[in-house]
């Protein structure tokens, strides 16, 4: 195959997830937005799910293929890509107050998986045992927004909508909606893998360094997407809430899954174990730790996780253990 067919494969690939996440998300939110769940809470599940899927869906795919390097690489890249480039760019543009019961658990939940995936570095491998304890902190993760969003659902049920959200052409917009945008992560993310391995094969690059930087960055861009449209329409729970949630599954779904579908610990190797893994925790504790104990989200954050992050791929780029 040409380097020119791959390349142009790679970035259809990239369109498809954009295009695919974007869809996915209008429908997932609209239903939400149905049920009268709070911003927040939908950020945190329904959105993150669908943004999610493309990393879940590279890193799965890369381990049944035994690219556990690029499984790793991209489950983990993706959620430093998250806090030190996304989460980075809403709290530049969109610094706010926060309550602090709304994000205390999803934060724990957050930084713990982190600890655990770093502890995981320690042994060299992603055993069992971690394995369970991440599915553990997802089960956490997953009642707590359901039992919020259930009493949310319920006070809300008094209320009456202005706008008709279940006209029947609004249903099947949002059906067509969900259906095209799922296809288009599922085809998308097949060529991100597959053409991400070959473009690291040509170049003669660390399948590593590809699924840390383009395929990490480029499964990260639904969520890109939601946060720019959060800032343009000035939802910062949305953004936030997303970006919580897409790394609390990240974190506890794709390793055990990808554990799973390879059908073996996940071996992890020097490099990341001793970059990859904490910069993954390092950004989480700078975009949460001050905003739980000072009770807001401030641009000097969103400054220095971006600065941390662009170290973090010099470091990634340029340094070889």
């Amino acid at each position: 195959m040409s380097v020119f067919l791959t390349v142009l494969l790679f970035i259809l690939g990239l369109v498809l997830v954009v295009k695919g996440g974007d869809y996915f998300v209008d429908a997932a939110s609209w239903i939400a937005e149905v049920s009268g769940i709070p911003k927040l809470i939908i950020g945190a599940t329904v959105v993150s799910i669908a943004t999610t899927l493309p990393e879940m869906l590279v890193s799965v795919m890369a381990a049944y293929e035994k690219k556990v390097d690029m499984s790793i690489g991209n489950a983990v890249g993706s959620v430093t890509a998250n806090i030190g480039l996304i989460m980075a760019i809403s709290l530049i543009f969109m610094p706010g107050i926060i309550k602090r019961k709304d994000y205390l658990l999803k934060s724990v939940l957050m930084l713990l998986a982190a600890s655990i995936i770093v502890l995981c570095g320690v042994f060299d491998k992603v055993t069992v045992l971690f394995s369970i304890i991440l599915l553990i902190i997802f089960a956490v993760f997953f009642v707590e927004n359901f039992i919020v969003a259930k009493k949310a659902v319920i006070s809300s049920k008094s209320e009456e909508k202005e706008e008709d959200l279940t006209a029947k052409k609004t249903i099947i917009i949002n059906i067509i909606k969900f259906v095209f945008g799922a296809a288009g992560i599922v085809i998308g993310a097949r060529l991100l893998v597959n053409e991400g391995s070959e473009i690291a094969r040509l170049l003669r690059v660390d399948e590593r360094i590809i699924s840390v930087t383009m395929v990490a960055v480029g499964t990260s861009l639904p969520e890109l997407i939601t946060t720019i449209t959060a800032i343009s329409k000035k939802q910062s729970e949305l953004s936030v809430g997303n970006i919580i949630g897409a790394n609390i599954m990240d974190l506890t779904l794709i390793m055990p899954l990808s554990s799973i579908v390879a059908g073996k610990e996940l071996p992890i190797t020097q490099m990341s174990k001793f970059v990859d893994l904490p910069a993954c925790l390092l950004v989480g504790v700078i975009a949460l730790v001050p905003a739980l104990i000072r009770k807001k989200f401030t641009r000097l954050q969103g400054a220095c996780l971006l600065a941390v992050y662009i170290a973090y791929l010099g470091i990634t780029c340029f340094v070889t253990l």
